[in-house]
């Protein structure tokens, strides 16, 4: 099962269009959600993550799921798959094909952004954007399909113990609402290091060379919002009048349990023609895969697959811009390609 983590960085959303990123500059900062609007400049992105931009390791730049929820409960509140999220108790079953119930340890990723808009937050008409070619937009490199409510799951198997919404069911209960399934490729010499891999396992189960996964994208207008629980998480203390985009990935067949990409809407209290938008990624990377170092270090041909170094971009064999960058590259593009997007369409107004 450890040789299966060892390519499988994530899959949220969809990844990155470089002509899109280039669009905007991103300004790495302490804290991106604390910036003071005024200091917010058109076409520049103010981003923050655990790793700064630079090689930051793994335990660095994740935080263990427990002690994330305790310190920042509110953060956890939105930024986990729901409120009341804990970490799963799963069965696992070992290559040697022994099931056992084993407590599924998490690390969280979580990246933020801020940037303005010119336009107003009531005039941007976030419903437009839940649409699969909306997500097509952002990365032709991911496949899109709509799914019905049916299809959702499971969440009674290994992958989705734990991830059933009790709030509600997944893709049901809101207005502006797509339920999507995903496949995502990965890219570079990615496939090859999983070809070598699975010449070298000595099992029937096979490292797949693409990532699936399910995922909901809505939108959520003024009324429906917990304004004071969103202003407290965007630290901004103007009304969420734009309402919020929120996708949640609550189904995925290797490495992490859940991602969530979350993007608020507010106006700028210098000016009510403009919109300040603070966006969240946040991901959930199982610890079992940050466990594994040893085990391809003693591998000379996969040495540069070590889960960790391929997870946060370390690694030889990490590419391009889209998830196979690893993650700190991946955030910073994902965002910057939707804050293009939003912002193209809000200067064609």
């Amino acid at each position: 099962m450890w040789l299966r983590h060892a390519l499988v960085l994530v899959g949220l959303i969809g990844s990155v269009s470089a002509v899109c990123a280039q669009e905007f500059r991103l300004d790495e900062v302490n804290a991106a959600r604390r910036v003071d609007p005024a200091q917010l400049k058109s076409g520049t992105i103010e981003f923050s993550d655990q790793t700064g931009g630079a090689a930051v390791p793994s335990d660095k730049a994740l935080q263990h799921f427990d002690e994330w929820a305790q310190k920042h409960p509110n953060e956890k509140k939105f930024l986990a798959l729901f409120p009341s999220y804990v970490e799963p108790t799963v069965t696992k079953t070992s290559d040697g094909g022994s099931a056992a119930p084993t407590l599924d340890k998490l690390y969280m990723y979580i990246a933020q952004a801020r940037f303005l808009l010119d336009k107003p937050p009531g005039a941007i008409g976030l419903p437009r954007y839940v649409t699969l070619p909306f997500l097509q937009k952002i990365d032709s490199a991911v496949k899109h399909q709509a799914i019905s409510a049916s299809d959702a799951g499971p969440f009674d198997d290994e992958r989705g113990t734990g991830n059933a919404n009790p709030d509600r069911k997944w893709c049901a209960g809101r207005a502006a609402l797509v339920c999507i399934q995903s496949t995502y490729k990965f890219e570079g010499k990615i496939p090859l290091g999983i070809m070598l891999v699975n010449k070298l396992r000595d099992s029937a189960k096979k490292t797949a060379d693409h990532i699936d996964f399910q995922s909901e994208l809505s939108s959520l207008g003024p009324g429906d919002l917990d304004q004071a629980g969103l202003q407290e998480l965007t630290t901004l203390d103007t009304p969420v009048s734009g309402g919020v985009l929120e996708q949640n990935v609550f189904y995925v067949n290797q490495v992490f349990r859940f991602a969530k990409f979350l993007a608020v809407f507010q106006a700028d209290p210098a000016d009510t023609n403009k919109t300040v938008v603070t966006a969240f990624m946040s991901l959930a990377v199982e610890a079992s895969v940050l466990d594994k170092k040893r085990d391809y270090e003693n591998v000379p041909v996969l040495r540069n697959l070590v889960p960790a170094q391929v997870l946060m971009g370390q690694s030889s064999f990490n590419s391009g811009n889209s998830i196979s960058a690893g993650l700190p590259k991946y955030a910073r593009n994902e965002i910057s390609t939707i804050a293009a997007v939003l912002q193209r369409d809000a200067s064609s107004k």
